[in-house]
């Protein structure tokens, strides 16, 4: 039995924001929302965030997740003040109690797993998750005996020049066999330059405590400032893209393009440069997408081309072809086979299969039938000033060049419009729609103005 503390307290100066340091996007999630789903696995009992400043918007923010506790650190004295905060909320508690940073978005399941089934099995007081860093400027240091039994902990700004010498850092995840820590809690004292409680003292009075050395050190490594958030992102895109590429996804060019984690990918996918892909996003076998195009919160089908387009919480069917310069929005759905061309906008509008909207045009609350041909230019003027109002198209039905359909409106099957036509009234099946003005031709029309003109100078 595991109960999981998550140290979320802090400003984090270095960010230069009045966000919480912990709220700060990664890959569309905040920093602790990571820390939290790498614990999922482990099924804690309970999961307790401990929160300080701002912590009103903090909680707020993670509102959400289910059966979360959270336990203010009102004023913020260090890592294991943090933890004293815990003291009677786990009263009686005598299970294993895993303590972690919010602000360590790359940390692995797997690395936890492991570091509980080591602390478990060796019966440790508390064990500690360790790495050995290329530079461990600003982290604390670990001395460690043969058997990695924890002899020493000491935090960067307190270390001697030899002992900064030591590249075996804490990675601030520490297991302990809270009973043990619960008797030492109440003694630690702030004898630092920080004058600041710190957890590490902790560790090395509660009993037996055992090192457990992270492989890749990218895991562990924590985020204090926009330098270290970005350096994060391009590690996290690099698992995700590593994913998808040995699954069979062609990336041309993969520094160019971002793939949230949420993203699905089938096999055969094959993703141009510059190309974005957020949210809850589903592309399946054979579709070609990019180059310069974002999709976000969408589902495309089979064999679906996207280029230099935008595409946001719509869904599009097989086969079709969207771009470029296409966008869709607002809960579009694209039959198959259809092709939304150059320059089109799409907005909460169905198009049944076959359909064409291939130059220039804003589809806007509208449902249209299939093998619908959108003229160049057609305009459906939905909004009214006050209401948004539908406007259905049947099938088979093709309106030609600068065509404005004024909503609400209903075009029956097999209807044509006429170029350059406003229709404002519905229209049945098997119609010819003609609605603009008679077309009237003046001859010599520049001649008479020239001398008209001329005769106005002379006056």
């Amino acid at each position: 039995m595991v109960v999981v503390a998550i140290l979320a307290a802090g400003r984090g100066t270095r960010m230069k924001s009045r966000l919480p340091k912990v709220l700060h996007s990664l890959g569309g999630r905040s920093l602790v929302e990571r820390v939290l789903e790498s614990v999922e696995p482990l099924s804690p009992s309970r999961r307790i965030v401990i929160v300080g400043y701002q912590s009103e918007e903090v909680q707020a923010a993670m509102h959400s997740i289910p059966s979360l506790e959270f336990v203010e650190q009102t004023v913020q004295l260090g890592t294991g003040h943090a933890i004293q905060q815990l003291l009677p909320h786990l009263e009686n508690y005598t299970g294993d109690l895993l303590v972690l940073n919010g602000d360590l978005p790359l940390i692995r399941s797997e690395t936890l797993k492991q570091m509980l089934q080591t602390h478990v099995r060796n019966q440790n007081s508390a064990t500690i998750l360790t790495s050995h860093l290329p530079d461990p400027t600003g982290y604390g240091r670990v001395f460690c005996n043969d058997e990695n039994i924890v002899q020493k902990m000491v935090e960067h700004k307190d270390c001697t020049a030899a002992q900064r010498e030591n590249q075996r850092i804490n990675a601030g995840v520490y297991c302990f066999r809270w009973p043990d820590l619960a008797k030492v809690l109440p003694h630690l004292q702030a004898n630092n330059a920080q004058k600041e409680y710190y957890l590490t003292d902790a560790v090395t009075q509660v009993g037996q405590v055992m090192a457990v050395d992270v492989e890749d050190y990218q895991e562990i490594l924590g985020i204090n400032d926009r330098l270290q958030l970005a350096a994060a992102y391009e590690i996290l895109q690099k698992r995700v893209k590593d994913k998808w590429m040995l699954a069979g996804v062609t990336l041309i060019d993969p520094t160019s393009i971002t793939i949230d984690e949420t993203v699905e990918l089938q096999p055969d996918v094959i993703i141009e440069p510059q190309t974005h892909l957020r949210g809850n996003t589903v592309i399946q076998t054979g579709s070609h997408i990019g180059p310069g195009s974002l999709i976000e919160n969408s589902q495309l089908s089979e064999n679906v081309t996207v280029q230099y387009s935008v595409v946001i919480n719509s869904t599009v069917q097989a086969g079709s072809r969207i771009g470029p310069y296409t966008h869709l929005r607002g809960q579009v759905q694209v039959g198959a086979g259809c092709r939304v061309g150059n320059f089109v906008e799409l907005k909460n509008t169905q198009l049944g299969d076959r359909t064409n909207a291939a130059h220039l045009s804003y589809i806007g609350d509208t449902v249209v039938g299939n093998q619908v041909n959108i003229g160049a230019g057609t305009i459906t003027a939905n909004y009214d000033g006050v209401k948004k109002h539908r406007t259905k198209i049947g099938n088979r039905t093709k309106t030609g060049a600068n065509s404005v359909l004024v909503a609400p409106l209903t075009l029956g099957d097999d209807v044509y419009i006429a170029a350059g036509s406003t229709v404002t009234e519905d229209v049945p099946d098997d119609s010819l729609v003609i609605a603009r003005s008679r077309q009237v031709v003046k001859p010599a029309w520049q001649r008479k103005n020239a001398e008209n003109e001329t005769t106005d100078r002379h006056k």
